[in-house]
């Protein structure tokens, strides 16, 4: 098979079914019209206790109630980030219409995360601090392990092919769908339950990252905290998410009459080998994600439509991710194609981020309308793209990319286009 996935054979992937539940919505419609409107997921922390913390706000899920998709003793033996993909993993199964009982051992599932379960780690700890040993519940480890949001999609859907697990921090579930693709492509599985969770506004959580000074502190008006590519951003706003996409052998969907959202064209990987959370400041590295997914898809950097950028609303990440599409599109290429940052709204989701990014980039293919980056007001000159400033658009858009970048240097983009027979 040659790298490019639609020729010589190799089968095509299509999508056909999404779930999620986000700081927009606890449903992929309901996420999509508080985007594409300018909403904001950003609100002060209800998780716990935040007075005494620097940061007192977060882009939490809102009235998020488990049962509505998971047995109540069920639900009780996860964490949070399992809850959450489980939710939308079931959202993706019902959407798609895949009967996963018919052909369980052609059907798989990637899941990703870049923490795990981090609030059971905390309670964990917390008993055993002050219980004792024997007191520690029985179920904290399938709690805290990481591949275990995977484990419980395949379990609860009863998938029985390949089940993968990427915990690569920001970059994870971009990656995981490379998985899925990869995995369709060359016959391993027909279907692919992919996608990314994260749940890490805990007091650890927001304690750590707001010690990295990677937090913005706008205390006194968080909707306008996260606002990539601004001139005045001053770091990102934590978010938790899960969202699962369905990927699909084209001649399998057709067979079934299946919806087809969008076909999955081309996915690449690269490292920065430069720092554990600085990106290559050059961009250079991580434009050779996006150039190998462009290859992969056989498709010129003229065709893109939409870029859903990873810009978190750091002052060096967003810059320097602006540097990365010059990189891989060209200067004059980079300067046409509408670029935007819908963490502006979510806040960045760590290892759902690319899934719930992949959503957007779905979505802005299928319904011609390119979401905004909201909070946009001040230029930056290192930042002089079309960023799609704070209003939806109408665009007929054909191919959209969508970055994902992670701590230690990880870089993923995949390509998706609209389903043409």
């Amino acid at each position: 098979m040659t790298q490019n996935g639609s020729m010589n054979g190799a089968r095509r992937v299509v999508i056909t079914g999404l779930g999620a539940v986000t700081p927009l919505g606890n449903d992929v419609e309901t996420t999509w019209r508080n985007l594409v409107a300018g909403e904001s997921g950003a609100a002060e922390i209800t998780a716990f206790d935040h007075t005494d913390y620097g940061v007192h706000f977060a882009c939490e899920l809102k009235d998020f109630d488990p049962k509505q998709w998971i047995e109540h003793k069920t639900a009780r033996r996860m964490d949070r980030f399992a809850q959450m993909i489980l939710a939308a993993a079931r959202q993706a199964e019902a959407d798609s219409g895949v009967d996963v009982a018919a052909d369980p051992d052609r059907i798989g599932a990637s899941i990703a995360t870049g923490i795990g379960g981090l609030k059971s780690f905390q309670d964990c700890y917390d008993v055993l601090r002050d219980r004792g040993p024997d007191r520690v519940s029985p179920f904290s480890i399938p709690c805290i392990i990481p591949n275990m949001g995977a484990g419980w999609v395949s379990i609860e859907l009863g998938t029985k092919g390949p089940l993968t697990s990427q915990c690569t921090a920001c970059a994870a579930s971009n990656m995981a769908i490379g998985d899925g693709l990869d995995a369709i492509r060359i016959g391993r599985a027909d279907v692919m339950f992919c996608g990314g969770t994260e749940a890490p506004i805990t007091p650890v959580g927001v304690a750590g990252f707001d010690s990295m000074r990677a937090l913005s502190r706008r205390n006194d008006d968080p909707t306008a905290a996260s606002r990539p590519f601004d001139g005045a951003r001053d770091g990102l706003v934590m978010g938790e998410a899960g969202a699962v996409i369905v990927l699909e052998e084209l001649e399998r969907a057709r067979s079934r009459g299946a919806k087809i959202y969008a076909e999955l064209i081309g996915y690449g990987v690269s490292s920065d080998a430069a720092h554990m959370t600085e990106p290559d400041p050059t961009g250079e590295k991580p434009a050779r994600a996006m150039t190998m997914a462009l290859r992969d898809a056989d498709v010129d950097p003229s065709e893109v439509g939409y870029v859903n950028a990873h810009a978190t609303s750091t002052p060096l990440g967003d810059a320097s991710e602006t540097r990365v599409i010059k990189h891989a599109f060209g200067e004059e290429n980079a300067r046409k194609v509408p670029v935007s940052s819908t963490k502006g709204a979510t806040g960045h989701c760590f290892g759902a981020a690319g899934a719930v990014e992949a959503v957007f980039a779905i979505m802005a293919v299928t319904e011609s309308v390119l979401p905004p980056t909201i909070n946009y007001e001040n230029e930056d000159p290192e930042c002089d793209l079309d960023y799609v400033p704070n209003e939806a658009r109408e665009a007929d858009v054909r191919v959209a990319v969508s970055n994902s970048f992670g701590f230690g240097g990880h870089n993923a983009s995949i390509v998706v286009r609209r389903f043409e027979e």
